[in-house]
């Protein structure tokens, strides 16, 4: 059978497609403002068919939610290794999520996330449980490193937590809030290097 006809590509095609047109609608006028029928018309695809896929606004935002969060997941996070400096490692994960972070489509979702969390205390918290989810990687490392007695700390999240907060501040927020665009290689390696060498001053 050809491809194209194939029955579930055409439907995955046709999900991907209410998708992309809902967080073009969610980015133009917003959570609240964006309706299905809105959504179906940028899709080009029936009222029917959007509700076949998402029963509700509610469940295709959480779908977009998933999306962004597998989006940070793509490839295995570097693990700890006992053998190799510490600075090293650290770079291979502050550069991994430093890519994540200049990811324009990551960062679109983002703002949709953030934007619809803030008139939704619930579904904020949501997405934070959600990103605290997704930080985990970073955590473990963290983690790790303290059991083994090359990090010297109690509490890992909170020494990801702020370790992150070091990379967001340059490479998140002001493109997510303010519009800027995207680091450069350049500016992305200055910050991941700055990072590191505040973090392991601290804890190493």
């Amino acid at each position: 059978m050809n491809s194209s006809t194939n029955p579930q590509r055409l439907t995955d095609r046709k999900r991907d497609a209410i998708i992309s047109a809902a967080i073009e609608e969610f980015l133009a006028t917003g959570y609240d403002a964006t309706s299905m029928d809105r959504i179906a018309a940028r899709a080009d695809v029936s009222k029917r068919t959007v509700y076949n896929h998402f029963p509700s606004k509610e469940l295709l935002f959480a779908a977009i939610l998933h999306q962004l969060w597998d989006a940070s997941q793509k490839g295995d996070a570097p693990a700890y290794r006992a053998d190799e400096p510490l600075r090293a490692q650290l770079l291979d994960l502050l550069n991994r999520k430093l890519r994540l972070l200049t990811d324009e489509s990551f960062l679109s979702l983002a703002r949709v996330a953030i934007a619809a969390g803030i008139h939704s205390p619930e579904r904020a918290r949501d997405m934070v449980a959600r990103l605290g989810e997704r930080e985990e990687d970073l955590t473990v490392w963290i983690r790790t490193a303290a059991a083994d007695g090359r990090l010297k700390t109690d509490d890992p999240l909170f020494a990801a937590l702020q370790l992150q907060a070091l990379v967001k501040a340059f490479a998140f927020w002001p493109q997510v809030t303010m519009g800027q665009g995207p680091l450069g290689e350049r500016e992305q390696r200055q910050v991941a290097e700055a990072a590191a060498d505040m973090f392991l001053a601290r804890y190493a």
